[in-house]
């Protein structure tokens, strides 16, 4: 028993851990070790056991009194199971109920799953441009709803009928699977394959649903795009999802929102970033220029003998940010300087006198006999 690991250490959990916590603890680690999404895997079908283990003994309250008071002795010889004690007959249905659901596409066991259910969430998209991610706007949606209908009210069964109780689950909406794992029989809640966990059987839907209980419609939906909102996030509208379930609430819509990139302008958080190109003239002289914002042009002078990559900052000149859109990020200008790529010969001639005026070196051109044009060598004295 000495080379056995501490069974909170194995759950990652203190001493003092809740129920709800070594059940969190220990759901996630059966879901990450279990043997059948690790088939042959025999490292991580140990420490599936090894949690299992640890977690059949720290949900019983009379277990997890002798362990912390005598540690894996209390166990020793104790008979069956791993760790010396009986692992068959444990309840862990809830939990099984979620591993096995997620792996084999069951779902998750809801207890009480008859009961009033909110709605699914719906989720669409929509684009916006630039400025309209900025400042915020308003589009309209077309969207296909779920309502009650009207000839049924939301029951589904054929008007003058009514459903009957599901006779494989009692009307629990649930049932319950004894399943044999790799310590024994552990027991398994299940939502009902028949009913669907509503406990309910129609014999004779209602023509108009045919037995859903919704009829579906297009609805035009106007959604509000607040200021300062980024490529990739949502607009939550409440109660315009899946209608819910025995008179439950209805899901939300979620509108996601797509934000077409702008031919200037580069977004970072709430600051925006752009380039902007100047003459070397205007670079070594300086003067105002004209740089484009969200707000429009704004008037910016230039610096004499302003480098090329200059980084320039103008304050709230940014994205709202959406808690409070009078506050604003900032716009960083980059200058670049523009060197011509052809210049005309009086062009060429006036750079030339300015580079010498700058350095004090003088062109002398040499031309080739018979031609004018062609062939030019150029020294420097």
């Amino acid at each position: 028993m000495a080379d056995k690991r501490d069974y909170y250490e194995v759950l990652g959990v203190s001493k003092t851990a809740s129920d709800d916590e070594l059940k969190k603890a220990y759901r996630q680690l059966a879901k990450k070790y279990h043997p059948d999404t690790n088939p042959g895997d025999t490292t991580a079908e140990a420490k599936f056991k090894e949690a299992s283990e640890a977690y059949a003994v720290l949900s019983d309250a009379d277990k997890r009194r002798q362990y912390d008071q005598f540690g894996h002795n209390a166990f020793e010889g104790g008979g069956g199971g791993a760790g010396g004690f009986d692992f068959s007959g444990m309840d862990m249905g809830d939990i099984f109920g979620d591993i096995f659901g997620d792996l084999f596409g069951g779902g998750r066991s809801r207890r009480g799953s008859n009961g009033p259910m909110q709605g699914a969430n719906i989720r669409t998209s929509v684009r916006i441009t630039f400025e309209e991610a900025v400042f915020g706007t308003e589009k309209e949606l077309e969207l296909t709803l779920k309502d009650e209908c009207n000839s049924c009210h939301g029951s589904g069964a054929k008007h003058g009928t009514a459903a009957d109780t599901c006779q494989k689950c009692g009307g629990k909406g649930q049932v319950v699977y004894t399943q044999q794992s790799l310590f024994g029989m552990v027991r398994n809640v299940q939502t009902c394959p028949d009913c669907k966990g509503t406990g309910k059987i129609i014999k004779d839907k209602c023509p108009d649903c045919y037995g859903t209980g919704y009829i579906s419609s297009k609805k035009k939906i106007k959604v509000t795009i607040p200021a300062g909102i980024d490529n990739g996030q949502s607009v939550r509208i409440r109660g315009k999802g899946e209608p819910g379930i025995n008179g439950g609430e209805r899901g939300d819509l979620l509108v996601e929102v797509a934000v077409s990139r702008h031919p200037i302008f580069q977004r970072q958080d709430y600051d925006i970033f752009s380039t902007v190109p100047i003459s070397y003239a205007q670079a070594a002289l300086g003067g105002d220029i004209k740089i484009s914002t969200v707000d429009g042009e704004v008037l910016y002078n230039v610096k004499t003998g302003t480098q090329t990559d200059t980084k320039v900052r103008l304050r709230e000149k940014g994205v709202p940010t959406l808690r409070n859109k009078q506050v604003r990020g900032d716009h960083y200008v980059t200058l670049v300087v523009q060197v011509p790529t052809s210049l005309t010969s009086e062009q060429r001639d006036l750079l030339m006198k300015f580079d010498e005026a700058m350095t004090g070196k003088k062109e002398i051109s040499t031309e080739n006999e018979g031609e004018k044009e062609k062939g030019k060598k150029k020294f420097w004295k």
